[in-house]
């Protein structure tokens, strides 16, 4: 992979981070080519990453064998449809960040026949351990996939998708997910400041909780209910915070949200990729 160029169609927080996780790992910001309407992140990008930088998304069609999409849904149709004669010119892989747009659409925008795979990253990207859902079209070949693959794996984990469908359940799980963990730690959070720990102490013992369990559940071979169970003392404070959480209902209100998530992904792919 390291002999091939990467562009970036767009420079926001997400590009950032990915051209960030590039450089971590051994890439050289000559082979890096971003376009970004904005001037002052054009500069950083240049002065800070040292990447190449234009306004125009030409410019980075031109030069890239990998062209990693990273606006808006909004403006995406406008984009493939003004850099179509360069796409259908150079043909690059085409790899698309941009939430609920599906590959038929990305395809017709483009002008067809182009290698492409959408990718579900998250916010914790942003800090290098984001987790990423992959779906490749039929005309992405094994050395475009590793490629893809590679890219993502530079800012967290991936995961390769068997249908695109998928992706909204992806975006339920791990694109809304780390909305649904800060939710329910600012409860946490609350609750142990209304028993009378001070602010920061409940911040503090909520956020570390958060991320012990994280990975204590990562390094271990065990399932997620049998390290439950390790926790959960017979009569015990946990057993008994349990049971009123499952009185509440607190997993069928889990699935109802998961699945209004995924039915309002699907909605917003079809509204995105109306003309």
């Amino acid at each position: 992979m390291q002999d091939l160029v990467i562009g970036f169609i767009g420079g926001g927080n997400m590009a950032r981070s990915l051209v960030g996780g590039l450089l971590n790992t051994g890439w050289s910001g000559g082979d890096i080519y971003v376009s970004e309407p904005e001037q002052d992140k054009r500069e950083y990008f240049e002065q800070q990453m040292g990447t190449h930088v234009s306004p125009l998304n030409g410019t980075v069609v031109q030069h890239a064998d990998v062209v990693v999409l990273a606006v808006k849904p909004q403006v995406l149709r406008q984009v493939l449809t003004s850099a179509r004669d360069e796409l259908q010119r150079h043909r690059p892989l085409l790899v698309s960040i941009v939430a609920g747009i599906r590959e038929r659409d990305i395809q017709r925008w483009s002008g067809g026949g182009i290698s492409i795979v959408r990718a579900m990253p998250n916010t914790p990207a942003l800090v290098g351990s984001g987790a990423t859902g992959l779906f490749a079209n039929a005309l992405t070949d094994d050395t475009q996939r590793d490629t893809a693959e590679s890219l993502l794996r530079a800012v967290g984990m991936t995961v390769w998708l068997a249908e695109e469908q998928q992706l909204d359940a992806v975006t339920a799980l791990s694109g809304s997910g780390p909305a649904y963990f800060m939710y329910f730690m600012e409860a946490l959070e609350k609750a142990g400041t209304e028993h009378g720990l001070p602010a920061e102490t409940a911040r503090l013992l909520t956020l570390e909780t958060c991320l012990g369990s994280a990975k204590l559940a990562i390094n271990s071979t065990e399932e997620l209910p049998e390290l439950r169970r390790r926790v959960t003392s017979p009569g015990g404070t946990t057993e008994r915070a349990l049971e009123v959480m499952d009185q509440s209902g607190l997993p069928g209100i889990l699935n109802k949200a998961f699945d209004a998530a995924v039915k309002r992904a699907s909605e917003l792919a079809e509204l995105l990729g109306r003309d």
